[in-house]
């Protein structure tokens, strides 16, 4: 029963995150510039992208229409927090990365209790234990 609530509390609490980040893209665009521009990336064209997968991923996982398919937003989100955690340290930011740091634990949580809670397992998490 723990394992329930921990996979529903941390999948609830990284969707928050993701939909929080992609209404401030939206909201807050010449922040996010900005902000972007601040950690040495300059291309604009990447806010809209990042607006659709920050929506897309958290759907992806929630829905579970396919347990590929969340597992796939569950490897994006994965490598997404960790460049953006790599970032921030890399321009010696430590204080930016820690939404990526909450995110990273968020995640983990979720996916490695996600067999306990979905009717279709995924097959990723076994390996990922062993």
């Amino acid at each position: 029963m723990p394992e329930y609530y921990a996979y529903w509390i941390s999948t609830a609490l990284l969707s928050a995150l993701y939909l929080a980040s992609a209404t401030i893209y939206v909201i807050k665009r010449d922040w996010v510039r900005q902000a972007l521009a601040d950690l040495g990336y300059t291309a604009s064209y990447l806010i809209p992208f990042m607006i659709v997968i920050k929506v897309l991923g958290p759907v992806a996982i929630l829905s579970r229409v396919s347990v590929t398919l969340s597992d796939l937003a569950y490897a994006g989100i994965f490598f997404h927090l960790l460049l953006s955690a790599l970032a921030h340290a890399g321009v010696r930011k430590p204080a930016g990365a820690l939404p990526a740091a909450i995110g990273l634990a968020l995640l983990v949580t979720s996916f490695m209790t996600q067999n306990d809670v979905r009717s279709v397992p995924s097959p990723y998490v076994q390996a990922a234990v062993r």
